[in-house]
């Protein structure tokens, strides 16, 4: 679980998300079903993205503006997706994830940069 972590705790410092990584090993290593490991990566998410935020906000590369924009319908969507995900199975949940996380890793691999 600590290496799981790490990763993860990386791969968000990178602003990535880290829950690309720790809820499928969760899933996988940890036997832990689909509802637990999206809520752990959420209780995890808040200090790794309070450090990256501190970092990224002593390196000036915080635009305030978008920022706000997009917490405000975050929390909007997280609110709506938050209460999609209760009324889903797990398997169903588990499947919409990998479906997502396909659909953005074929975007990465083709988009020009």
């Amino acid at each position: 679980m600590f290496i799981i972590g790490l990763l993860s705790g990386i791969i968000s410092g990178m602003g990535i998300g880290g829950g690309t990584i720790l809820i499928p090993a969760l899933i996988l290593f940890g036997g832990i079903e689909q509802h637990v490991a999206q809520s752990v990566n959420l209780t995890a998410f808040i200090p790794t993205a309070i450090i990256a935020i501190a970092i990224h906000w002593k390196n000036g590369n915080i635009k305030y503006k978008l920022a706000i924009w997009i917490t405000i319908s975050g929390i909007a969507g997280a609110l709506i997706g938050s209460w999609m995900a209760i009324g889903l199975s797990s398997r169903t949940l588990r499947i919409s994830f990998g479906i997502f996380l396909m659909i953005m890793g074929i975007y990465e691999f083709f988009r020009k940069t």
